[in-house]
């Protein structure tokens, strides 16, 4: 059978993932089509918030290089236990939400994974309806669905054992100073690094289809920086995570991939008792001053970490209280 042909934007962004300068003449050589088509592939590209650089008598550039993200060399990078998991792997350059993606599939047996990457979201989401921001290259946009056999106990810690498991693999690939913030939020030096949101589609007494969508801050640019700032958020990024040397993207990638699918088999035979301790070790709340919005209600006291359920203790006066949800902010005290 043919392999179907990548589109020309596609192509053309291949061309121009090293940053530097190409003539619109050797574009249109090396692809085989005028320059005409050139231009509009550049216009297509732009057209999905992708930046191009066009100078005159120099070309067209990306404002830096970018690793592309390869489903064929993540596949290749993972362990032979992983690969065979995974049913199937995609890559869009644009969508509008890789966890949106996943959810409309209704044929994944027990034991398997999906695997859905985009280079660009147009409509990431975290929690609560808010949405995520990710400039092209600069950012992990991931989500992987996978079926229980059957609705674990523990289902509303799932998010917990997760965040262990991208502590797990960045940790592998020589990140420090990370942390969590329950229940989803992934840290570095106490500023925000990435997030997971985790959507269910469950039947009573019958199987659990869960998309855990994963979004980490890979290279922040100025410009998101001010964005997300602009929004009253502290960021930070992986590569300064890491001492040494920055990881490609789909190395980064397929190292998520094998530590969250051993994560879901562990989930699903021991709930949360696997990742409980490590997720304490990583607390980023423990002992502190914290409110908790639950409904239209606030509650203000310290955080005592986690029950055996995953379910964040407030020790508020004169009693002990439990959430499973909530959005929790910490006050400017200190700890306690």
């Amino acid at each position: 059978m043919k392999s179907r042909r990548a589109p020309l934007r596609e192509r053309l962004l291949r061309q121009l993932a090293d940053g530097e300068f190409h003539s619109g003449a050797v574009l249109a050589r090396s692809l085989g089509v005028s320059r005409t088509a050139v231009w509009k592939a550049v216009r297509a590209l732009e057209a999905l918030d992708i930046d191009v650089h066009a100078v005159p008598k120099r070309g067209y550039r990306l404002p830096q290089p970018v690793e592309l993200l390869d489903p064929q060399a993540i596949g290749k990078a993972l362990g032979s236990a992983a690969r065979a998991r995974v049913r199937n792997l995609e890559r869009h350059l644009r969508i509008g939400s890789t966890n949106s993606r996943l959810l409309e599939v209704s044929d994944l047996p027990h034991g398997r994974a999906d695997v859905c990457l985009a280079e660009v979201q147009s409509a990431g989401r975290g929690r609560r309806g808010r949405s995520w921001l990710a400039s092209f290259g600069a950012g992990i946009c991931l989500s992987i669905s996978w079926q229980f056999a059957e609705v674990p106990r523990q289902l509303s810690a799932l998010s917990l054992a997760v965040g262990v498991s991208v502590l797990r693999a960045l940790r592998a690939l020589g990140a420090a100073g990370l942390g969590v913030k329950w229940p989803n939020d992934l840290l570095v030096a106490q500023r925000k690094l990435g997030g997971i949101l985790i959507e269910l589609r469950a039947e009573s007494g019958g199987p659990a289809y869960v998309v855990i969508g994963i979004g980490i801050n890979y290279l922040l640019t100025s410009r998101l920086r001010r964005e997300l700032a602009a929004a009253d958020v502290k960021a930070a990024d992986l590569c300064e995570a890491i001492a040494g040397g920055k990881p490609g993207r789909n190395r980064v990638v397929s190292a998520l991939l094998e530590h969250l699918l051993e994560a879901l088999l562990d989930f699903e035979r021991s709930g949360l008792e696997s990742f409980a301790r490590e997720w304490r070790d990583a607390d980023a709340l423990a002992a502190a001053h914290a409110r908790v919005a639950y409904g239209d209600q606030t509650y203000s006291g310290i955080a005592r970490g986690i029950d055996e359920d995953g379910a964040l203790l407030l020790e508020t006066p004169g009693r002990l209280l439990r959430f499973v949800s909530g959005e929790v902010t910490v006050r400017t005290e200190t700890r306690a």
